[in-house]
């Protein structure tokens, strides 16, 4: 083994400690990058072979009541390679020993075989016979939530007939791998996809030779639009609700929008990871080769070539750096595959299998490998450049000068060991000025780690306590006359009743469109009330429309503008409407009008297809038990048990998410703290030593050292809340989406636990310094300046 490889050997074990710490702050960043980029890379590879397999349609299709005969029309529109119509409803559902209703979905099978499109995976069980009256599949999510199994029996409200079914198996489908009632959260303990034999459904609904649900499969390279189109012209008369791409559809949509905010994430906080690794690598390098001098100019003056000894410390980054990178592939990988399973566990796929690309792993190791680079570049530099008879020399004492409160006659006012730190810190402002930005590095990082529980709160908070204000949401089967309002106003416990009316549009501004609702709401309402963004009361203006601003941005128009409005459904015609004034909502892209202005969109009177309620809660099982007998009912949601559900999911992934990140930023804040104690420990071990001689305590020398590291977490603290809240708000804007924008909100205990974990990591780095200085040789320290 030749000499400096013995001395990098020699030199790693005498930096075991600072090697470690830093080597933990590179396996965060590249564990980070890599656990999240995986998991992106292996949802959307699930995703895909997922769609693939099933044959999940390229476009989708809704109607009144269309005749059979239309599919072979369909199939002629050019572009399309298949198609398959089917009848699907909304129902309620009852479960033995339930008081509440819950909400579903049922589909046909087909009347023979299996479907072609949008295939159904059965996950246990067997499937329905096409003669099987009294049996239903269920999707897995609603079923592993309510424990429901083979054998076991739902009741279903399918048309205003209660239906008494018993599960013969349980199914996945392409269509409802996020399954929401009406585009909500989906809760997969209150809203479930039931499939049901066609003679079943057809009878049910009076379907026999019809349908009122199509998919497509399109060609390659078959143009979307003309599709959509042509499918609009040939169902206009039969009621057509409105064609839409995949990208579009609720389930795709909302799983994309998920899977797209991992990679966010796998380069946003990864980035802050490695940058302070570097920043690290970079200090104990400089300041490594500051203390070897001598060593230096030795090796020079025995014939080593400059080359030889740049590269030895070059290896010395490599090997720090090698090692973090081997332990943030172990730590990416298991990352990785909790992350993949705790999404599969939240969106159903047929098979659960993390991998990771191979670019993945290359950029992470390159990324970090320039990073060492990169950090021992400045230092190598001052290598090679030290001519051997300077090096022999100690280095020319720093030029200092009074401090700024000595020059202000303050500092008398101190204690000695108070000037000696403002002293060193004031001296190397430089130095200080790294630390301070290191420290508040991971102040940052836990509260962007953690500040999503107070946006989730507010999110909640806003949306579903001061814009709806009812206690439950009724939708209705069609749209009826305000006596299904009055009806419902004198349900058990109702004490306040309010109607909606909801008619799907698609709005166009020249070439910008988009799908969504319009909601038709009282001009007084109260229990879904107009606001703005700073919750101020709106007024809903008779023949104008109110959006919220994202939509309004979607289609780039301003209060002012008119818009063209395309009902999706009844016998109204396109329209231009004037967009009067922009809401504040958080949640969804929707349009408001009057009710009356909404109903006349579809062609009809002042009807309702939506009902708010208040409810005396401590009478729910009476208004349930009463409400559930109505025929048209399609579904009730229950707000607290919605927000409740909520609350549950996203505090549990929180929670690990949260614990994850401030793991990561106590390794920054050990590795900063740390490395910064104890290189000023061994930078400044010969004056510590003296001060000891001369008759300082060990608790006065340890103040001095530790004091300079403490003020410097006190200035870097209140830096790190700023940048914690500019890290936020960063990601808040990249991860925003079409469905919520969540609110930049940052409550006074996320910046109290972020300051928590920072002072922990600290204590647990300034004990372990302590314990070196009260370990100090005296004379061993005296001795290094002979």
């Amino acid at each position: 083994m030749r000499p400096l490889q013995r001395k990098l050997l020699r030199d790693l074990w005498r930096l075991k400690a600072q090697v470690l710490t830093i080597a933990l702050v590179v396996a965060s960043g590249v564990g980070g990058f890599i656990g999240s980029l995986s998991t992106h890379a292996s949802l959307v590879s699930l995703r895909d072979a997922y769609y693939d397999s099933a044959r999940f349609g390229h476009v989708f299709v809704a109607a009144r009541r269309a005749p059979q005969r239309l599919e072979a029309a369909i199939r002629a529109i050019p572009g399309v390679v298949d198609v398959e119509t089917t009848i699907a409803g909304n129902v309620m559902v009852t479960l033995p020993d339930t008081v509440e209703s819950m909400t579903g979905r049922v589909v046909a099978l087909p009347e023979r075989g299996t479907p072609r499109i949008n295939r159904v995976f059965l996950r246990s069980g067997r499937w329905l016979e096409p003669d099987d009256a009294h049996g239903v599949l269920v999707n897995e999510a609603f079923a592993r939530a309510r424990h429901l199994e083979p054998g076991s029996r739902v009741t279903l409200l399918v048309n205003g007939r209660f239906e008494s079914l018993e599960v013969r198996g349980v199914a996945l489908s392409p269509e409802y791998v996020f399954a929401a009632a009406h585009g909500g959260f989906a809760d997969d303990t209150r809203f479930g996809v039931f499939w049901l034999s066609h003679a079943k459904l057809a009878a049910a609904y009076d379907m026999e030779g019809a349908f009122n649900s199509a998919a497509l499969r399109l060609a390659r390279g078959a143009s979307v639009p003309r599709v959509i189109a042509a499918l609009d012209r040939l169902l206009a008369a039969y009621g057509s609700r409105g064609t839409y791409a995949r990208e579009d559809q609720p389930s795709n949509r909302a799983l994309s929008q998920e899977i797209g905010e991992q990679q966010v994430f796998g380069t946003v906080l990864p980035a802050v990871f490695l940058a302070v690794a570097i920043f690290l690598l970079n200090v104990l390098l400089a300041r490594h080769i500051a203390t070897e001098r001598l060593q230096i100019a030795a090796l020079k003056a025995l014939g080593y070539a400059n080359r030889s000894i740049g590269l030895h410390y070059l290896a010395l980054s490599l090997v720090i750096v090698g090692l973090g990178t081997l332990i943030g592939l172990g730590v990416g990988a298991l990352l990785g595959q909790w992350m993949t399973q705790l999404y599969t566990g939240y969106f159903f796929f047929p098979v659960h299998a993390w991998h990771v690309e191979p670019w993945i792993l290359a950029v992470a190791i390159g990324v970090a490998v320039l990073g060492a680079v990169g950090a021992a570049a400045g230092a190598v530099r001052a290598v090679v450049r030290l001519p051997p008879a300077e090096a022999m020399h100690p280095p020319a004492p720093a030029h200092f000068r009074r401090t700024l409160l000595e020059r202000l006659h303050l500092g008398r006012l101190l204690p000695d060991e108070a000037r000696m730190i403002l002293r060193e810190l004031e001296r190397r402002k430089l130095r200080t000025a790294l630390t301070v930005v290191g420290v508040a590095s991971s102040v940052a990082i836990v509260i962007a780690g953690t500040w999503w529980g107070d946006a989730f709160d507010r999110l909640i908070d806003i949306e579903l306590h001061r814009r709806e204000r009812a206690d439950v949401i009724v939708a209705l089967t069609e749209a009826e006359t305000p006596a299904a309002l009055h009806a419902a106003a004198r349900l058990p416990g109702v004490l306040a009743a309010e109607g909606s009316r909801d008619v799907p549009v698609r709005l166009r501004n020249g070439p910008y469109q988009y799908r969504t609702n319009v909601t038709g709401l009282a001009a007084d309402a109260r229990l879904r009330p107009m606001l703005d963004a700073d919750l101020k009361p709106l007024l809903l203006v008779e023949g104008a429309l109110l959006l919220t601003d994202r939509l309004a941005r979607r289609l780039h128009v301003r209060p002012g503008d008119a818009l063209w409005v395309e009902p999706l459904e009844g016998t109204g015609q396109p329209r231009l409407v004037p967009v009067a004034l922009e809401t504040g909502d958080l949640m969804g892209m929707r349009a408001y009008m009057t009710r009356r202005d909404a109903a006349a969109l579809a062609g009809d009177s002042d009807n309702v297809n939506g009902i708010r309620l208040r409810i005396d809660r401590n009478r729910l099982g009476e208004f349930y038990e009463r409400a559930r007998s109505i025929p048209v009912f399609a579904s009730i949601g229950d707000k607290v048990l919605m927000v409740r559900h909520f609350r549950a999911t996203s505090r549990r992934n929180l929670l690990v998410f949260t614990g994850v990140l401030s793991a990561f930023a106590a390794c920054i804040a050990v590795g900063v703290v740390y490395n910064s104690a104890r290189i000023a420990l061994a930078e400044h071990a010969w004056e510590l030593a003296s001060l000891r001689v001369l008759g300082f305590t060990r608790g006065e020398v340890s103040w001095i050292l530790l004091g300079q590291v403490g003020l410097q977490i006190l200035v870097a603290i209140p830096i790190g809340c700023l940048l914690g809240y500019g890290l936020a708000a960063l990601l808040a804007e990249l991860i925003h989406g079409e469905e919520f924008r969540i609110p930049l909100v940052i409550l006074p205990r996320t910046y109290a636990f972020a300051i928590l974990v920072m002072l922990g990591a600290a204590l647990a780095s300034a004990a372990i310094v302590r314990r070196r200085i009260d370990r100090l040789n005296l004379v061993a320290a005296l001795k290094t300046r002979e």
